[in-house]
């Protein structure tokens, strides 16, 4: 038997690495010397540097870069294969970086990213796989652009700083100082959502408040919002909210496509090419995957529907061990994963449950070995 692990991780609780150490002890447990290998796997969220890197055999680079506040922080992105790099924008413009009394995404920029991208292109990455989940962000991706060279101007001609109370002041836009290296680079964006940049669902108004935007000052960044894309319209010749996704990220998704000419893709499909998980899969009897709580929302973009996809072109059994389910969890059986094991196996409140992850998930793994190896002795 040939088992493949390739588990999200338990946010809070149990890493991907911990779960692929949990699963092997449980498969060698109930199929002595069985072959067993193990990968991490994010959905382009959080981790996913993290992931890529491990299953890479790549390593971290760290830089100085500015916060979501202008001050100063440590950034890390992933660089491996020689040519590649991967960047999680929440590592220098994510919400966790900015205080909760201090969240006002009129006044929050993307100026880290943007430093991130630079730097990795003047270290000679030119495959850039950027995860823009996580944001405090709401700056059209103007201050993620100024670190690359781009100049945005008001009426007078003064370059603005690029955070979001400066959308309604952008009159003009310079391209001409662009960091040549983008002209040679392959960007592809992890990117899981289709809002448009302006309007009821575009990047104000969907995802503004949870960064701390009261309605007027929402009002006030659509308004600006509206000025930047018709700015972009008429220097640039690019409808912008024609792009689905523009509005990611407080409207990164955007400025990573005009400027960059990058790629949006699903943030798991991107995570799964990086990792070359489809090579992975040569000689796999079995994928055992999973989640920290699989509901409805698993089948778009989650991890587990990922790998189960995966699985089910090759031909391949999968499950999932998960530690909850939720509503309409029975999706996922039509992306390829076959069972859902849950590590609850008792009454106990959430606390407890977190604090007994451990335990729980490897009582979980051995009880899916036992069903396999149950089922194997079946007779059709």
């Amino acid at each position: 038997m040939k088992f493949l692990f390739a588990s999200d991780s338990f946010k809070g609780t149990l890493s991907s690495e911990e779960i692929i150490g949990l699963l092997d002890d449980a498969a060698q447990k109930v199929f002595p010397g069985c072959e067993t290998k193990g990968v991490p796997v994010a959905d382009g969220g959080e981790g996913t540097v993290d992931a890529v890197v491990a299953a890479t055999g790549g390593s971290l680079r760290t830089i100085s870069v500015h916060g979501p506040l202008m001050e100063k922080a440590e950034a890390s992105y992933g660089v491996f294969h020689s040519d590649s790099a991967v960047i999680e924008m929440a590592a220098a413009s994510g919400l966790p970086m900015v205080p909760v009394p201090l969240r006002n995404p009129l006044n929050t920029t993307t100026l880290g990213t943007g430093e991130l991208i630079a730097d990795a292109l003047d270290e000679g990455y030119r495959k850039l796989s950027i995860a823009i989940g996580g944001s405090a962000t709401n700056d059209g991706g103007m201050g993620a652009m100024r670190a690359l060279g781009v100049r945005f101007l008001d009426r007078e001609g003064n370059e603005l700083e690029g955070v979001g109370a400066d959308l309604v002041r952008v009159a003009d836009i310079d391209i001409s100082g662009l960091n040549p290296a983008v002209a040679e680079a392959e960007i592809t964006v992890m990117c899981d959502v289709n809002n448009p940049l302006t309007g009821p669902d575009g990047a104000t108004n969907t995802f503004g408040k949870q960064k701390g935007g009261t309605p007027e000052i929402l009002a006030q960044l659509e308004e600006g919002m509206v000025n930047y894309a018709n700015v972009i319209r008429e220097k640039l010749g690019v409808d912008v909210d024609r792009i689905p996704g523009a509005g990611a990220a407080g409207g990164l998704g955007a400025a990573l496509c005009v400027f960059l000419h990058a790629n949006l893709k699903s943030g798991i499909e991107t995570v799964l090419d990086l990792i070359e998980f489809d090579d992975l899969l040569e000689g796999v009897d079995l994928v055992v995957t999973g989640e920290g709580r699989i509901d409805w929302q698993s089948a778009f973009g989650k991890v587990p529907s990922g790998i189960g996809l995966r699985c089910k072109r090759k031909g391949i059994p999968a499950v999932a061990i998960v530690g909850g389910m939720g509503d309409g969890a029975e999706k996922i059986y039509d992306f390829g994963v076959e069972s859902v094991v849950p590590t609850i196996n008792g009454a106990m409140d959430i606390q407890e449950a977190l604090d007994r992850a451990n335990e729980l998930y490897a009582n979980a793994a051995e009880r899916t070995f036992r069903l396999i190896r149950a089922g194997m002795s079946v007779r059709a």
